[in-house]
This record gives C-alpha cells, sequence and structure tokens, in this order.
C-alpha cells in the first residue's frame, strides 16, 4: 500500500473486516476510480488500478482483486504467480487503499487475508517491492513483518513476508 503508516490500535484493526473480491463488468468502474483518491506523492508510487486491471489480462499470471468493506471498495491488489520456479512464493505486484480509508486498518486486514488465502493455496513466501520517499509504503511493509531482501527490483527495495 502506498504512502501510509500504521495508525490505529491494534483492537480497532480487529474490528475491521475485508474481503477480496473478484473484479467484474459490473464493478470494474468504482475500483478503478478509487486511485483519483490518492494523494499526488502516493500516485507516482502505485499504478492507477485501470492500468493494473488492463496489465492484468494481458498477464498470464496476474491475480487481482478489489478489497472491500461490506458492499464498498476500499482498494485494489493484484499478485504476479509467474516468479521463478528457483524463488518460492508470489510477489504482491500492485497493492493501494483509497485515500480516505487509510489508517482505518484496511490495509492490514487485506494483508492478512491475502496470507491466508496463499497459505490454503500451499505458499508461504510473498514479495513485494516498494519506492522511497514522500509516499512512500516502507513504514506499512515492515509493520507487518515484510523484511528488505537487499535486491532492487525495477529500481524498487524488494522487501519478503515469511511464513
Amino acid at each position: 500500500m502506498v504512502g501510509y503508516e500504521e495508525r490505529v490500535s491494534p483492537s480497532a484493526v480487529a474490528e475491521q473486516t475485508v474481503e477480496l473480491r473478484k473484479i467484474t463488468a459490473e464493478t470494474v468502474y468504482e475500483v478503478c476510480k478509487l486511485s483519483e483518491t490518492l494523494s499526488p506523492e502516493q500516485r507516482k508510487m502505485v499504478a492507477d488500478n485501470g492500468i493494473s486491471i488492463a496489465e492484468a489480462h494481458f498477464a498470464d499470471a496476474a491475480w487481482f482483486r478489489g478489497i472491500y468493506s461490506g458492499d464498498e471498495p476500499v482498494g485494489f491488489l493484484m499478485l504476479d504467480l509467474g516468479m521463478d520456479p528457483d524463488e518460492p512464493g508470489v510477489s504482491l505486484w500492485r497493492f493501494m487503499i483509497a485515500g480516505p480509508h487509510q489508517g482505518k486498518g484496511y490495509g492490514r486486514r487485506a494483508i492478512e487475508s491475502l496470507v491466508a488465502h496463499l497459505k490454503a493455496r500451499g505458499t508461504n513466501t510473498l514479495y513485494t517491492s516498494y519506492g522511497r520517499g514522500p509516499g512512500s509504503p516502507e513504514g506499512f511493509y515492515r509493520s507487518l513483518g515484510f523484511e528488505p531482501t537487499g535486491e532492487l527490483v525495477d529500481d524498487e527495495t524488494e522487501a519478503v513476508l515469511r511464513w
């Protein structure tokens, strides 16, 4: 997620529920519009949801979902399931929580839901990468237990979460 520092107590996070839902013809517009709610700094850190969804349709190994709280879309995530066979895990290719919903625990709950989904598939490692500077999601990822690998991916810091 971009430009987000965890600002909620554990009890507040526990109250938030999120669901990772397949994006349909009926929901694609509302998920795409979420990108417009990000700050200018955050928009430099993550691709627009519409671009991401378009890219996913041309990528053999993309898996993407809208992040919902009840019936309200609050974010978007996309995985790259086509990692090198010698590397365990999958890559969190895109992740964002809409500006008005940041700081409410939705990002943390979405990653927890994603990890539960990946565990059920037998996956035990999640990679991501992030830029540094204003709007960087580094603090958010570190708060979840992601650790830098020491590698760069497209000039971004690579980080990994293992369970």
